[in-house]
């Protein structure tokens, strides 16, 4: 006997297209989203735009987290709203498939993009993160290579001004150039030069601005008047400023790995609240993942519409509750990481509570004869888009009855 029969392979395939597509256009609007803020931060920072890739990349395992029990629940929903919609879910019903052996399929995909999840959410997502940050520091640093911005008066180190009219040729060839440098006995320079361009040197600390047909004036307290210099070739050696190193990774809870968290949580050594945060955290990933096991019955429970009926308010309701149980779980999170609450209530009671509102939804939709767990919200809403309805008819015919002007 097949452990997958013909109607597991049927809806094998209407739970995969909707899941897919969900999944796909949840990561995307999210990039999308963060990659206009990205492209604009890096532009102010004066880096190279391949580093907006780079930290998009680094985004995906933390936006797919996000994405998986979403793209689960309404692929799980709107496949069997299909079958209730078109009463196929009566026909199996009626040669004796019950709800719980037409969830076989859809509880191997639970379990399968659980695992990943919590692979996710575990291993990858805590260095993507860390990857990330360190991205955001080296742009800010200048690590990576970040530009003198054009039009402006940059400072290379603490004595050193200098400021480009025009750049070409990938930064190659600069024109209208000022520099202006001074040391701690007083004495200082101030260069302009029609061109320039910068030179490397075997010393990685240090490059050389070589001007081209300017003017130099020599400065120091001991003159009496300042030595101007006409000259057609001038190189002005830049000592690059020092930069600060990145942080190790487990600056923030999000960094750290299961194992790492555990680590943490039980060093007696380490301050009680740093303890408290990294067991909170710990447990916040864990219910999150825990609860993608409960969505086929929460999507089972929330698909059937009342007979005669195609409302959609389920499909409305499903993404109330999964993004309603997710901000209680940060708040819980917060509470726990305080002190306030142990970690361990903090995040599983809600959970528990959670859990248990969905196994009810499901006994009512799969073991009461003609149980409908949001027959009350449906009603409500029923009679809500009818008095709807009735206004704007009301509105429309009032209006036909207001005399015409001309």
């Amino acid at each position: 006997m097949k452990f997958l029969t013909a109607t597991d392979r049927y809806i094998a395939r209407l739970v995969a297209t909707p899941l897919i597509a969900t999944l796909v256009i949840a990561a995307m609007l999210l990039l999308l989203d963060k990659m206009l803020r990205l492209f604009d931060f890096v532009a102010a920072e004066g880096g190279p735009v391949s580093v907006v890739w780079r930290m998009l990349a680094n985004l995906i395992p933390e936006y797919m987290s996000l994405g998986i029990p979403i793209g689960l629940l309404l692929g799980i929903l709107l496949a069997f709203r299909g079958l209730a919609t078109s009463s196929e879910i009566d026909i199996f019903r009626a040669v004796g498939q019950s709800y719980w052996r037409l969830l076989r399929v859809p509880y191997l995909y639970a379990i399968a993009l659980a695992l990943v999840n919590f692979a996710i959410v575990g291993w990858v997502q805590p260095t993507s993160r860390y990857l990330y940050e360190e991205l955001r520091f080296d742009l800010r640093s200048g690590a990576l290579g970040a530009s003198i911005k054009v039009g402006e008066f940059n400072n290379l180190g603490d004595n050193l001004t200098m400021r480009i009219e025009e750049s070409r040729n990938q930064g190659n060839d600069l024109s209208g150039l000022f520099v202006f440098a001074e040391n701690k006995k007083g004495q200082s320079i101030a260069v302009t030069a029609a061109k320039g361009q910068f030179l490397r040197t075997d010393d990685p600390d240090t490059i050389i601005l070589r001007l081209t047909n300017g003017t130099l004036v020599h400065d120091a307290p001991n003159y009496r008047n300042a030595r101007v210099l006409s000259f057609s070739s001038h190189d002005v050696p830049i000592d690059l400023p020092q930069i600060e190193q990145f942080r190790g990774r487990g600056g923030k809870d999000r960094e750290y790995t299961f194992n790492e968290l555990i680590k943490v949580g039980s060093d007696a050594a380490l301050p009680k609240r740093i303890r408290n945060q990294a067991w909170s955290n710990f447990h916040f990933r864990l219910v999150e993942v825990a609860m993608m096991l409960l969505l086929p019955l929460l999507a089972v429970a929330l698909a059937i519409p009342p007979k005669r009926s195609t409302s959609a308010l389920g499909v409305f309701l499903s993404i109330v509750m999964v993004v309603t149980y997710h901000k209680i779980n940060e708040y819980a999170e917060s509470l726990g990481g305080m002190g306030q609450v142990p970690p361990t209530l903090a995040l599983w009671v809600p959970f528990l509570l959670f859990a248990g509102l969905i196994i009810w939804m499901y006994h009512v939709i799969a073991h009461v004869p003609g149980g409908q767990p949001i027959g009350a919200l449906e009603v409500f809403a029923a009679k809500a888009g009818k008095a709807i309805k009735k206004l704007f008819s009301f509105g429309r015919k009032n209006s036909r009855l207001l005399p015409q002007e001309g």
